[in-house]
């Protein structure tokens, strides 16, 4: 699919910004790139038809930011502006380009219906929660086998563990329930994701990858 094609030379036009050396300045997590800090290797105008623009220059902007607390280069993406019905999770190795996962996953249910529209990073409030996250500790709850996420970004997600906010596998996460309700289910927040390819997913991503939940408002509150 051409989407695949363009995420791969996504992250692989990122990783090779992040190892060209950059004139001598100070990256904070989360710190926008400004355009003097960039290199020509940005170039999203091969992406804007293609992919959502927003997203491109949200995740190329903040990445060299992020991509330091990493314990790999395995990097997991959430397009929170596609609906629910839509394959809207891409897990990618940033190093080889290869798609791990592509696969469908909740949002919260006061974050939208079919449509996610309202995000939130306070406790009990069952909506999703956007920005840059690490991945955790896998652990086994009531979902089954869990994996923990630790938010990066001040009072956009960094809440997240206090909301026990987690990957798991979900029934309501699967072609069968779009086919009957025209949506997916909807969690207490958490990406949750079809429960047949939870401890596969969860073995790739756990300790230390990164995760990016992204949604047009996002723009409005990141740094």
């Amino acid at each position: 699919m051409p989407i695949i094609k363009y995420l791969r030379i996504l992250l692989l036009t990122a990783v090779c910004v992040f190892y060209v050396p950059f004139p001598s300045f100070d990256v904070q997590a989360g710190e926008p790139l400004t355009t003097g800090k960039t290199t020509e290797a940005i170039n999203l105008s091969a992406f804007g038809d293609k992919l959502n623009p927003s997203l491109i220059r949200s995740l190329l902007e903040r990445l060299p930011g992020y991509l330091p607390m990493a314990s790999n280069k395995i990097i997991t993406i959430i397009d929170f502006s596609l609906p629910s019905t839509a394959r809207r999770l891409w897990t990618i190795n940033m190093v080889t380009g290869e798609i791990l996962f592509n696969t469908l996953v909740a949002h919260g249910k006061n974050t939208g219906q079919n449509i996610a529209e309202k995000f939130s990073n306070i406790p009990q409030s069952y909506q999703s929660s956007l920005g840059f996250y690490l991945t955790d500790q896998v652990y086994t709850g009531k979902h089954g086998h869990s994996l923990r996420l630790k938010g990066l970004e001040k009072n956009i997600n960094d809440k997240a563990w206090e909301r026990a906010i987690v990957i798991h596998g979900a029934d309501y996460v699967s072609e069968s329930f779009i086919k009957a309700h025209g949506r997916l289910g909807r969690s207490h927040g958490c990406p949750a994701i079809p429960p047949e390819l939870t401890d596969d997913f969860i073995r790739t991503i756990k300790e230390g990858s990164l995760l990016f939940i992204y949604h047009p408002g996002y723009d409005q509150h990141a740094g």
